[in-house]
């Protein structure tokens, strides 16, 4: 059984949400949520709470049986681009720099262990 939960335009570049989720890739689920939350990236917070909402959706389709979390498998965790706000900020001599504010897509998908 498997169950997902996606995060769409979170406001940090895919790239660097994507060194946090590599280091959680294949974990199960409770050493997952036991690192990122000791964690000090910005990106932790936001898969620890899409951790607990994909075990929550898996918790529903298993009609609210208790779970254990060492029974439960990150099977995927990926990352992708989302749109890219363009923004321009004054620069020297009168001129306009742009600014590119990336947004990123996060996908868990979970399953319990057989």
């Amino acid at each position: 059984m498997e169950a997902k939960a996606i995060a769409r335009s979170v406001r940090q570049s895919p790239r660097k949400i994507r060194k946090t989720v590599f280091s959680i890739k294949k974990l199960n689920v409770d050493q997952a949520l036991n690192q990122l939350h000791f964690s000090k990236e910005k990106a932790a917070k936001i898969l620890e709470k899409l951790i607990k909402s994909a075990v929550s959706n898996l918790n529903v389709k298993n009609d609210n049986k208790s779970l254990d979390l060492n029974d439960i498998v990150i099977k995927e965790a990926y990352v992708d681009g989302g749109a890219v706000m363009k923004r321009f900020r004054a620069a020297s001599m009168g001129r306009a720099s742009r600014l590119r504010k990336p947004t990123s897509h996060i996908t868990i998908v979970i399953s319990l262990r057989k």
